[in-house]
């Protein structure tokens, strides 16, 4: 199991009299069946000791204070670490202090979780004293030791072992569960760019809405608005779930794609701060679409999202309540406010919702909407004319006949409306006739 890039630096330090072992999710994944994306080692060979056992090799020092030395090993980069046992954590994130020994217990000891401080020989023999392999075949994310201090330890703990749980479907140990949820409050600890980058890893996880509920308690730590949606019903036909169910449901129904789960997960935020009851005694959330992409934004932004996640998070929120006639004109008008690939990303998001609702006309709903893909589809393969670049028509034309300044731009949009809206063919000669009698008026 263990690639022979690998065992060569294994090898390497066994030669010169030191232990070396293949650790951590490397050997979990391998355990679990699973490819791993890269490989760690851990050996008892300080960081000194270290550099001399690979004079001559190409690496790279830059976590060498903490006992971590990248080895370039036929061109793959593989991280050793000296064992080592951490000081306090004053601030809950990082040890005060390391201090390098050669015991690989007290090493294994530190670690997050049981199925995380697994080591190969390099025989690929297992070497678990924390009964990992028990955990990996009960599916059980379990911290090493007591769970109150790893989490006191490293606050970040408490979202890796609920991304844990939701990519590899696994179970939270019982006490292990208890104390994160005890200990959630020092997340405020954690940067926003790891709480982002670790909730996107968890999103896409298969069982992510499962998490959201379950743990519903840490996640509003993280995103407070969603607490705002615990429990709020919506007495209405098209609904059988409150906001921040039908929220996590929708999430599960979108495929597995950061963005796109990241838009389910905002998406109705905002029901709770628009929602009326009529005389009828039924619900609605009117402009939820609109104040929902605000609270998104500032969100996202609290996060330190990129700006280009961030802004078409907040348009598919938009637009997600936007139903579209399911005519050409429509349509196009759509693609041609945003793109083909921004309409398949809304009609997955529209698919989800959908899928999350109650069954009152949920077969229609689904039905309108692949009646909408067939004519998106089919306005592709017709190379219909939907942006400014496939207009038979252009700013040098236009000065030509005599226009502008930012009425060239005015007068191609004014074209181009015409044509999406059948008004007028794309053809050179037709579309000049077309903006002089437009612009009569």
């Amino acid at each position: 199991m263990i690639p022979e890039y690998v065992l060569s630096l294994l090898e390497k330090l066994n030669s010169a009299g030191y232990e070396a072992y293949p650790v951590g999710g490397c050997v979990r994944d391998s355990l679990r069946g699973v490819t791993p994306h890269d490989w760690d080692v851990c050996t008892n060979a300080f960081p000194e000791e270290m550099k001399q056992v690979f004079e001559g090799f190409h690496c790279i020092e830059t976590g060498l204070k903490h006992g971590t030395l990248t080895v370039m090993s036929s061109g793959q980069p593989v991280e050793i670490t000296t064992y080592r046992s951490d000081g306090d954590y004053t601030d809950h994130r990082r040890p005060d202090s390391v201090q390098f020994v050669r015991s690989l217990k007290e090493d294994l000891s530190r670690r997050d979780f049981t199925v995380n401080a697994l080591c190969f020989d390099k025989d690929g023999s297992v070497i678990d004293m924390f009964d990992g392999q028990g955990d990996l075949e009960r599916h059980i994310i379990r911290c090493v030791g007591d769970p109150e201090r790893r989490f006191e330890e490293d606050a970040l703990r408490i979202l890796r072992a609920l991304r844990f749980s939701s990519v590899l479907d696994f179970d939270i140990e019982e006490k292990t569960a208890a104390a994160l949820r005890r200990k959630a409050g020092l997340l405020s600890y954690v940067s926003a760019e790891r709480i982002y980058t670790e909730l996107k890893k968890l999103l896409v996880g298969v069982r992510a809405g499962d998490i959201l509920i379950e743990y519903r308690d840490v996640f509003a730590v993280m995103i407070p608005e969603l607490a705002e949606c615990f429990d709020v019903e919506q007495h209405n036909p098209h609904h059988m779930y409150d906001v921040y169910t039908h929220i996590c449901k929708s999430v599960d129904s979108v495929p597995p794609d950061e963005i796109l789960r990241l838009t389910m997960m905002l998406h109705d935020i905002a029901k709770p701060r628009c929602k009326t009851t009529d005389e009828q005694g039924i619900d609605h959330f009117k402009k939820h679409p609109y104040v929902g992409a605000e609270m998104a934004d500032e969100i996202l932004s609290r996060l330190k999202a990129d700006n280009a996640a961030r802004e078409l998070i907040c348009a598919l929120i938009t637009e997600h309540d936007n139903r579209l006639a399911e005519n050409e004109r429509s349509v196009g008008r759509f693609i041609a406010k945003h793109s083909y690939g921004f309409f398949d990303k809304y009609m997955l998001v529209r698919r989800a919702d959908t899928l999350a609702q109650s069954m009152y006309y949920r077969e229609e709903k689904l039905q309108d909407l692949d009646v909408l893909n067939k004519i998106r589809a089919e306005l592709e393969e017709k190379s219909a004319c939907l942006t400014l670049h496939d207009l038979d028509l252009n700013g040098r034309d236009l000065i030509a006949l005599g226009y502008e300044g930012r009425e060239i731009g005015v007068t191609l949009e004014m074209a181009l409306d015409g044509v999406i809206s059948g008004n007028c063919k794309n053809d050179k000669k037709e579309l000049i006739e077309y903006v002089k009698r437009q612009s009569q008026y």
